[in-house]
């Protein structure tokens, strides 16, 4: 539902502005939290923390965040703007991760659902102050075609080549991270490792993207964004693979913790440096909320296939393999995008 709801949250967003549809996602997403408390059978849960909290997180995504950056932002400072804005992010993860371990232990999981539906309320004055209209952006004349409707840009989009694989490719981001968010801590509990290992090693996560979505954001603005991506999917794949052949302890699990945090959103800067240079600001938050569906259904296809795997075969072994084959899959397909402007800048006429 998340996913679904990317695209339409990022349209909103650049038609009527940012702020308005990030502080609705807000509100929701504290509501579905709440309502979590009082769900009693598996449809009312599925309700809570499938349908509706799915699409609060639309409203309140990367996609709008990011697309924030782009229309506020000269193009040279865009790049390094994304990866700091994942990372502030990522800092969340690494926060809250042990803190909601901890928590669930001390007070439940009932109090804790009602004190994170709080912190959400926060985000509601942060987003309403944040100056962001649909005129208050930056354009590029080379990219922003005068006149083009939403729709037109879409179908603009969906027949460019680069944009197409940049999109395949990040099916595979969402289905890899997607797997491990949810899978992981199982996955170290049945090693016979104790549950805290696990999500340490998840907020190790958090703490090491921040360095390595930054460093993304910073490669990104001096070397082809193409290589950037090809190199974290590759490396994702090679992490992984050292992983599952070394025998399972908390130092393994820790190392998989840090080197996966220094490859786990570091995707996004590339990924939404390359749709600002094809495609420019005006639509910018619907196209990568586009690709933000693909990273979603690719996480919906990673969670649902491990878990038939792991009832098929009784551990998760097939889907670590079918992670590292769609990784270097990814890494092939995003070498041959051509980074510039789906179309030239106009020729100045003389006087």
């Amino acid at each position: 539902m998340s996913g679904i709801g990317q695209p339409f949250a990022g349209a909103l967003a650049d038609k009527f502005g940012t702020s308005r549809v990030l502080a609705i996602g807000a509100a929701f997403y504290a509501l579905s939290l709440a309502l979590m408390v009082y769900s009693r059978d598996p449809i009312s849960f599925i309700l809570t923390q499938g349908v509706m909290l799915g699409l609060a997180l639309s409203s309140c995504s990367f996609a709008l965040v990011l697309g924030t950056f782009q229309k506020m932002l000269p193009a040279e400072k865009r790049p390094l703007a994304f990866g700091l804005g994942t990372a502030s992010g990522s800092f969340g993860q690494f926060l809250f991760s042990p803190l909601a371990g901890g928590m669930i232990e001390n007070i439940g999981w009932q109090n804790t659902a009602f004190l994170f539906a709080g912190i959400m309320l926060i985000v509601i004055p942060l987003a309403l102050s944040l100056y962001n209209t649909p005129g208050d952006q930056i354009t590029n004349v080379a990219t922003d075609l005068p006149g083009q409707t939403m729709g037109q840009a879409l179908v603009e989009a969906v027949k460019h080549k680069s944009y197409v694989l940049l999109v395949i490719g990040f099916f595979t981001c969402g289905f890899q991270l997607a797997f491990v968010t949810v899978h992981f801590q199982r996955y170290v509990v049945e090693a016979g490792l104790a549950p805290s290992v696990g999500y340490w090693a998840f907020a190790l996560v958090g703490i090491f993207n921040i360095v390595g979505s930054t460093a993304s954001g910073w490669f990104s603005a001096r070397i082809p964004k193409r290589w950037v991506l090809s190199f974290i999917y590759g490396s994702r794949s090679l992490v992984t693979v050292i992983f599952i052949l070394m025998e399972p302890s908390a130092f393994s699990v820790y190392m998989f913790g840090i080197l996966s945090g220094l490859l786990w959103l570091s995707t996004i800067p590339p990924t939404t440096g390359l749709i600002s240079v094809m495609f420019g600001s005006r639509y910018f938050s619907t196209l990568f909320g586009l690709a933000i569906m693909s990273h979603q259904v690719g996480g919906f296809s990673g969670l649902m296939i491990a878990g038939y795997l792991r009832e098929a075969t009784g551990s998760f072994a097939a889907l670590w393999w079918l992670s590292i084959g769609m990784g270097i899959f990814s890494m092939l397909i995003n070498l041959p995008i051509v980074e510039k402007p789906i179309r030239s800048a106009p020729t100045p006429q003389p006087a």
